[in-house]
């Protein structure tokens, strides 16, 4: 199976390399235009200039420093991590449409969150970026509970998937009456919050995002050859020595763990994790876990990126939420699939 008909003449291996060059090199532009393009235009050399250490305004370098790098960045890898947690969960469910905004697990954890942040700020404490992650760990496994106690009732995964919107209904539902009651202060954190945004990123949630998703992403990475095996039956898996239930239960904290850390710091981003996996297999025109996983992490990095870009640009001064974006561009994808697995049922 050829690749992509653009590198029909090339090797597998070499239209892979050109391709994975061409995310990267897509990805480091668009984290470019990121950093130089907003309310304050900055020429792409005094940014060289500033990020090579020399010496420059005090405005414009923190603009640079301490708003527009790390929120870049916060961009890459989080959009990286929710990309590759939609694509364990469509290899877990065997389901294109499995993803952890359809399936009611970033609503689980976004509930769980603003409890967390409601009680803290409520009291004047201090909450820390690792409390953050574990909170939305917590209401991301309740939410991946009930979605897998209704997929041992339900074979139909289109039944599966709007259980799982209806699981975020209820979750969104509770979440939005929690709001109701909370503090005018907290309310206006718990809204900007759960709206979905890159903004206020720091790097010291830099650094603990990244130890949290390239440690996930790794192990994630190690599991490629027993996921390979999956995809193709558990059958095929258990004749090859996988250990289902074991491998099944690590799909499961390794894609709630990834959603998890993107909201907690990002809040709900819709579509991205069904959207990149789907557009990602159809470039490279292949499934193999080796080739997808981190080619799913730059794709999810460049889809955030150019959505946040969107998102800060489009309506200047005034600043879209994130999921209203890639709700734009995602929605189609994923109404693309559908009609797609329709036509492939007939």
């Amino acid at each position: 199976m050829k690749p992509i008909r653009f590198y029909s003449g090339c090797s597998k291996k070499k239209a892979y390399a050109v391709l994975y060059a061409d995310l990267i090199l897509l990805l480091l532009i668009l984290v470019a235009c990121n950093i130089c393009i907003g309310s304050v235009n900055i020429p792409l050399s005094e940014v060289a200039s500033i990020l090579g250490g020399k010496e420059a305004g005090e405005t414009v370098k923190n603009i640079i420093l301490q708003i527009r790098f790390p929120r870049a960045l916060a961009a890459v890898i989080l959009g990286g991590a929710l990309a590759l947690s939609g694509y364990l969960l469509q290899t877990f469910f065997h389901n294109p449409l499995a993803g952890p905004f359809v399936l009611g697990i970033s609503s689980g954890a976004k509930l769980v969150v603003a409890l967390v942040m409601v009680f803290f700020l409520g009291n004047a404490l201090k909450i820390s970026s690792f409390a953050l992650i574990l909170a939305a760990f917590a209401g991301a496994m309740i939410s991946m509970g009930f979605v897998l106690l209704i997929s041992k009732k339900l074979r139909q995964m289109s039944m599966l998937v709007v259980s799982g919107v209806m699981i975020g209904y209820i979750c969104s539902a509770v979440t939005d009456f929690v709001v109701t009651f909370a503090d005018d202060s907290d309310i206006v954190n718990l809204h900007n919050w759960s709206m979905g945004s890159f903004s206020g990123i720091s790097w010291g949630n830099i650094r603990v995002m990244s130890v949290v998703v390239l440690l996930t992403g790794a192990v994630t990475f190690f599991l490629s050859k027993p996921m390979g095996a999956y995809q193709l039956g558990e059958s095929y898996a258990k004749n090859m020595g996988v250990n289902i239930r074991l491998f099944r239960v690590l799909l499961v904290l390794l894609s709630s763990i990834l959603s998890a850390c993107v909201t907690a710091f990002a809040g709900p981003v819709s579509f991205v994790g069904i959207a990149v996996p789907q557009l990602i297999k159809n470039l490279f025109r292949t499934a193999k876990p080796i080739l997808m996983i981190p080619a799913c992490f730059l794709g999810g990095g460049i889809c955030c990126l150019f959505c946040d870009l969107i998102a800060r640009t489009l309506f200047a001064p005034t600043e879209l939420s994130i999921s209203t974006v890639t709700a734009v561009f995602g929605a189609p994808v994923v109404i693309f699939v559908m009609i797609r697995q329709k036509r492939e049922v007939r």
